[in-house]
């Protein structure tokens, strides 16, 4: 059996070496992002906040990653997954260190704005993943990567409150976030002198232009720019949030230059993309290179629909449950790292189920799952036997994060070397999701919350009916200009 063929999860050399460290740095990063949802209870009493500022504080820790994850993957294609990994991991511990001593909610909240950057990590290992996986085992890859990867946040929840009051006093909370800020910059090192983009001789593939993802015709260009909306959309109502129509957080005028930069950002944005993709209005591009944007647009919605609930609900769990059945914050974030817990092998079973039984057929049974699962969360009070309560949860969180799973099987399928940029775009929309999810909990209550995610799932499997199942080859264009094909099947 050739390299190619081996898939052996206890070796440690080869392509199941960087399988290893990608996820492992991937951990890393949401172990930091998510280093605050089982401590908020110590970090509101330590900083005097109101329950409006800590519900701002975990809208806030996911906005930044939306545009995070468009530039990240950009510099992914372009400068490859060692250097921006270990660039990623190095610059966030700096806020993250910045959390740990924060005096006061406005420090708190830039501190908390500034980590959502790390949550772009995620996004350069399924690019590095794509270049070592044949595409007969690329599921199964990127769902390891992604879900023992997202299980960093499940470890913050069982881990940290311990970690907190074993460091003791009104201060433990500081230290167990600022151990994962140490973490994450050590890595950055080992990650650095470990690995290495490719497998020797291979080509990496980088996009002809930088700064917008290319598409290969007139009408999915356009496409491109609808599909660009609802990520500034995100952004305009984290900031309508945060104004005096919100919680106050910001002043109205401060709120308007905000809506007018992003305005201006997002002129600029089209802009660009019309630079990188002005050859399309010049000639045809040949119809071996060209792929179709409709596959990314629908990855996008259902990413919205699964990882976007997954942030939210991992940010609001415990909350929920110390709410509901009057728990201590250590008891009731420990239940709910058991939703989280299920990327293990949720996870991992999406991208397994999806290489060997189809792409499209996978998602369509998972996202109809998530619905089904969100709709029962949202009878869950506090008439349930608890345990049925948390077991209700980690049912539901295997459609989920399959599905996510299911998600990235799909994606580097589409174009290799616009991998970066496909999951960038891809993994934004999932952020869009999560601040649109928590914007809604922070005006609703908990039941309606979950109604309102379940219908957004409905909403996706209609969207995957449009879906094409990847087949055959892609074309690549190597640096002297000949035409490699790459099997997708």
């Amino acid at each position: 059996m050739n390299e190619a063929t081996k898939f052996n999860l206890f070796s440690l050399s080869g392509k199941m070496k960087i399988l290893h460290f990608s996820w492992i740095a991937f951990f890393i990063t949401f172990f930091v992002w998510f280093n605050h949802a089982p401590l908020l209870g110590a970090i509101a009493e330590s900083l005097g906040l109101s329950k409006a500022e800590i519900k701002t504080l975990l809208i806030l820790n996911v906005a930044l990653t939306i545009p995070a994850r468009i530039i990240i993957g950009m510099l992914t294609d372009k400068y490859g997954p060692r250097l921006t990994y270990s660039a990623l991991l190095l610059i966030s511990s700096i806020p993250c260190f910045m959390f740990a001593l924060a005096d006061n909610f406005a420090e708190a909240a830039i501190s908390r704005f500034l980590l959502g950057f790390v949550g772009a990590g995620f996004v350069i290992g399924i690019r590095m993943v794509s270049e070592w996986f044949p595409a007969n085992e690329l599921g199964t890859a990127e769902g390891i990567y992604g879900g023992w990867g997202n299980f960093g946040s499940a470890a913050a929840a069982m881990s940290l409150p311990t970690l907190a009051l074993l460091f003791g006093g009104e201060d433990g909370w500081r230290y167990a976030v600022g151990l994962t800020g140490l973490i994450s910059l050590v890595f950055s090192v080992i990650w650095y002198v470990n690995v290495s983009d490719t497998p020797k001789g291979s080509t990496y593939f980088k996009p002809k232009k930088i700064g917008g993802l290319e598409v290969t015709s007139k009408g999915d260009f356009l496409f491109l720019l609808i599909m660009k909306i609802p990520m500034y959309a995100a952004l305009a109502l984290l900031t309508w949030k945060l104004s005096p129509a919100g919680v106050s957080v910001i002043s109205a005028t401060a709120a308007l230059t905000i809506n007018l930069s992003l305005i201006a950002i997002f002129i600029y944005d089209c802009y660009s993309a019309y630079n990188v993709n002005r050859e399309v209005f010049i000639k045809p591009v040949p119809e071996i290179e060209q792929y179709k944007f409709k596959q990314v647009a629908v990855l996008n919605i259902l990413y919205f629909a699964t990882f976007g609930s997954e942030l939210a609900v991992v940010s609001m769990l415990p909350l929920f449950f110390a709410d509901v059945f009057e728990l201590n914050m250590v008891v009731a974030g420990l239940l709910a790292s058991a939703y989280a817990f299920m990327n293990l092998m949720s996870r991992p079973g999406g991208g397994w189920i999806s290489d060997r039984f189809g792409r499209k057929k996978t998602l369509l049974i998972l996202t109809a799952g998530l619905a089904v699962g969100y709709a029962l969360m949202a009878m869950i009070d506090n008439s349930w036997p608890l345990i049925i309560a948390v077991i209700t949860a980690m049912a539901c969180s295997f459609f989920v994060q399959a599905g996510e799973g299911a998600v990235f099987a799909v994606v580097p399928l589409i174009k290799r070397r616009l991998t970066g940029q496909v999951a960038g775009m891809t993994g934004a929309y999932g952020n869009v999701g999560a601040v649109f999810y928590l914007t809604v909990l922070s005006m609703v209550s908990y039941q309606s919350f979950f109604i309102v995610i379940a219908a957004t799932a409905v909403l996706g499997f209609v969207t995957l009916l449009f879906l094409e199942e990847p087949k055959g080859h892609i074309a690549e264009v190597n640096d002297d200009g000949t035409v490699e094909l790459i099997s997708v099947t």
